[in-house]
C-alpha cells in the first residue's frame, strides 16, 4: 500500500529498489510477483498502477519506474513555464487578493494553482493500463485499488479491479466501486487540493468531480484488506517523529507564511490517517491473539501482519536544500506565498516538497528510501518469507 505526497513519492521508489534487490537475492523466480495486491493513494496510486501493469516482472517494473523518476522534471508533471504560471497560479493569487467581485467581472474562476496537463501525457506513456486484464487472467495480479475523494458527494471512493470477484463495500462516508482503472482515475487520485485541478469521472449516468484520495481518508489500509491481503507492506512518504518528551524548546514565534500554512495543511491531509489506522490494526491483532482458534474460524477473523516504512528524516528539511532547482516561474509563485530560497525554516518548504519534481531532489529521496528499507531488510524479508540478507537462498526466514 503506497500513500500520497506529490514529489515525495520518490522516496517510495527508493524503497521499491531495495525490495527488488532483496527479491533477486531471495532466489525467487524472475517473473514472480511479491505483491499481487496493490493499493495506492495520490502519487502512490500512480506508482501502484505502474507496478500492477508490469506484475509479470517485478524487478523490471521497479527499474522502469526508477528510470522515470530519475529523469523527471517539473515540466513533465505540470506546466512550469512563465506564461502558464501567469495563466493559472498568478491569476489564482490575483483573484484571491482582489476578491471574487473581480472574478465575476471577468467571468472567470480560478481552478488551481498549477496546470497538471503534462502529467496526463506522462501517464499514457509510462503506465500501460491496457495490460491489466491479461495480467489478472494469467494470475500475476490479484487486485488493484486506487482511491480518490469526491468533491461532488463528499465521499471517499475506492475504485478497484480484481481477477476474482470481490464484492464492493460501503462504510460511513466511504464506498468502493469495481471499475476498469483508467488514467483518469490516476489523475483524480493525485489531484492535490488547490494545487492541481479536480478531475471529472463518469460512472454510467453519474458525473463526479474528484480530488486527491488522501482527503477524508479515514481507513487507508481498508482497500488492500478487502481485496484479500493477509500481509501488508505500507510505504508512506512523511516522516513520523517519535512522541515529544517534555515541552517544546523555547524560541521566538513568527507569524506563519501562507506557504507554511499551506504545507502544514497538506501534511495533515496526507499523514494523519495512516499511523492511526496502523495502530488500530495492531490493537485488533492483539485482541485476536486472545481468542481461541475455533472462534476465529467461526467468524472468519484473521490477524494481519503489517510493516510500515516511512522516511527516517523530515523531507521538508531536504526540500529546503533544493529550492533553487524549482523552475523560476514556480519559485516566483511560491515566493508570493512567502516561500523564499533563502529561508532557514524547513517548515516554509513543506509546500515545495510536494512540487519539487526535479532530479536533484527526487534522487536524494530515492537514496533515502533505499537506505531506510535496507536498514529494515530483516523485517522485510520476514514479512515476505524471503531468506534474511546473507542467508543462503531457499532458507526462508521464519515469520516474526
Amino acid at each position: 500500500m503506497l500513500t500520497g505526497g506529490g514529489a515525495r513519492a520518490a522516496y517510495q521508489v527508493g524503497v521499491l529498489q531495495t525490495l527488488a534487490q532483496l527479491h533477486r537475492r531471495s532466489g525467487a523466480a524472475r517473473h514472480s510477483n511479491p505483491f499481487p495486491i496493490l493499493a495506492g493513494t495520490s502519487a502512490g496510486a500512480i506508482t501502484a498502477a505502474a507496478l500492477a501493469c508490469q506484475a509479470d516482472d517485478f524487478d523490471h517494473a521497479v527499474r522502469r519506474i526508477a528510470r522515470v523518476w530519475q529523469s523527471l522534471h517539473a515540466r513533465h508533471v505540470y506546466r512550469a513555464d512563465a506564461i502558464s504560471a501567469l495563466r493559472s497560479g498568478a491569476r489564482w493569487l490575483t483573484l484571491l487578493s482582489l476578491g471574487w467581485a473581480m472574478a465575476r467581472w471577468h467571468r472567470t474562476r480560478p481552478r488551481s494553482l498549477l496546470d497538471h496537463a503534462p502529467l496526463a501525457a506522462l501517464l499514457r506513456r509510462t503506465v500501460p493500463l491496457q495490460r491489466l486484464p491479461q495480467l489478472f487472467e494469467q494470475g500475476h495480479l490479484q487486485g488493484l485499488a486506487v482511491t480518490a475523494s469526491s468533491y461532488t458527494t463528499g465521499e471517499h471512493v475506492t475504485f478497484f479491479d480484481s481477477g476474482a470477484p470481490v464484492p464492493a463495500w460501503r462504510r460511513s462516508q466511504r464506498r468502493a466501486e469495481r471499475e476498469r482503472i483508467t488514467h483518469q482515475h490516476l489523475l483524480a487520485s493525485s489531484a492535490i487540493p488547490f494545487v492541481f485541478p479536480a478531475t471529472l469521472l463518469e460512472h454510467g449516468e453519474r458525473r463526479e468531480y474528484f480530488g486527491d484520495g488522501a482527503m477524508r481518508q479515514t481507513a487507508p489500509l481498508s482497500p488492500a484488506i478487502h481485496l484479500g491481503a493477509e500481509r501488508l507492506l505500507v510505504v508512506g512518504a512523511h516522516h513520523m517523529p517519535p512522541p515529544r518528551q517534555g515541552p517544546p524548546a523555547a524560541g521566538a514565534a513568527h507569524y506563519p507564511s501562507l506557504a507554511q500554512m499551506a504545507g502544514h495543511a497538506l501534511s495533515s491531509i496526507f499523514l494523519d490517517a495512516l499511523p492511526g489506522d496502523v495502530e488500530r490494526l495492531e490493537r485488533i491483532n492483539t485482541t485476536l491473539a486472545l481468542l481461541p482458534q475455533p472462534a476465529l474460524a467461526r467468524y472468519g477473523l484473521r490477524p494481519l501482519r503489517c510493516v510500515l516504512i516511512t522516511p527516517s528524516q523530515p523531507l521538508d528539511a531536504l526540500a529546503l536544500r533544493h529550492l533553487r532547482v524549482l523552475p523560476p516561474a514556480v519559485r516566483a509563485l511560491l515566493g508570493a506565498l512567502g516561500l523564499h530560497a533563502g529561508s532557514a525554516d524547513p517548515r516554509n518548504a513543506e509546500l515545495a516538497s510536494y512540487l519539487l519534481f526535479e532530479p536533484e531532489y527526487t534522487r536524494a529521496l530515492m537514496a533515502l528510501g533505499r537506505a531506510d528499507a535496507l536498514a529494515r531488510a530483516d523485517e522485510l524479508c520476514a514479512l515476505l518469507d524471503w531468506p534474511a540478507p546473507g542467508a543462503a537462498p531457499g532458507n526462508a526466514a521464519p515469520p516474526p
